[in-house]
């Protein structure tokens, strides 16, 4: 298996992702992880005896559900490459969802809050595609914002991050509020395959949605007149969250698709003022 060629097709009898093989043995070999072409070029190359090594625990690892993020140490999302590491959730594609109809809101020089930051994908993401908006992010955890914050100053974003449970230590009022909480439901089959992720980021009681309850609850407060909430959530949770919505005064309520045409986000707005 010392050949690039005989590597990737080591990877194929493991039923590996041969994309995901591809790009860990890029980042073996310490090449950019896009350059794919590189490897087909080079396919008759020998790998040394330490890149087998650490190619094959690498293997092991994916096999075991470890994501290929935390192995590489980067994720791509919105355009930009998030620094990664098992302090946070691997940022998701379908979350760009949420991105995407934030950034198409009719909004100018913007107050912005991101709630459960985690890698700081979102507000990285936002801050990056709107400058002029006024970019909060906030996290319970100390160490996903220590990875967050180390994104921020290497993408050269400005956003201020701040720990908080939600809305605890949060001041002020938001022409925009965005959050991916955690949204799945105690004992839900698909845990066992995010084992190596953060379960409090995952894990929200009974059905999943305990968390957006409470941030619905208390984001009003938040809000100025005319002020979105934007919400994250399950692929089968999009009517019990807009009905919350609802039930808390939101109008405009509706939700969002992602790419597999799943109902994968959903929001409001708080009345403005009569």
């Amino acid at each position: 298996m010392n050949k690039i060629s005989l590597a990737l097709a080591h990877a194929r009898t493991l039923d590996i992702d041969g994309l995901e093989a591809q790009t860990l043995l890029l980042h073996v070999m310490r090449r950019p992880l896009y350059d794919r072409a590189w490897l087909l070029l080079n396919d008759a190359l020998e790998l040394s005896s330490d890149q087998q090594t650490h190619y094959q625990q690498a293997l092991r690892q994916l096999l075991d559900y470890t994501p290929l993020a935390y192995l590489t140490g980067l994720q791509a999302f919105h355009g930009l490459d998030l620094q990664v590491t098992p302090d946070v959730l691997v940022p998701r594609a379908d979350t760009e969802t949420l991105v995407d109809w934030a950034l198409s809101l009719d909004l100018q020089q913007a107050r912005v809050l991101d709630l459960g930051t985690g890698s700081g994908a979102v507000a990285l993401a936002l801050k990056h595609k709107r400058p002029a908006w006024t970019v909060h992010a906030v996290d319970q955890s100390a160490k996903a914002l220590t990875v967050a914050q180390a994104n921020a100053q290497r993408l050269q974003l400005e956003v201020a991050f701040t720990q908080s449970d939600w809305f605890a230590q949060v001041q002020g009022s938001f022409e925009l509020i965005v959050s991916n909480p955690p949204y799945i439901a105690q004992g839900d089959p698909h845990l066992p395959g995010l084992v190596h992720e953060p379960q409090s980021a995952l894990v929200s009681g009974p059905q999943g949605l305990n968390d957006l309850q409470a941030i619905i609850a208390q984001a009003p407060s938040y809000l100025v007149p005319g002020g979105w909430l934007l919400l994250e959530h399950g692929y089968d949770q999009a009517a019990a969250v807009r009905d919350l919505l609802r039930q808390k005064g939101f109008t405009q309520v509706q939700s969002r698709n992602d790419l597999a045409g799943i109902a994968r986000c959903s929001g409001g707005m708080r009345p403005e003022v009569k």
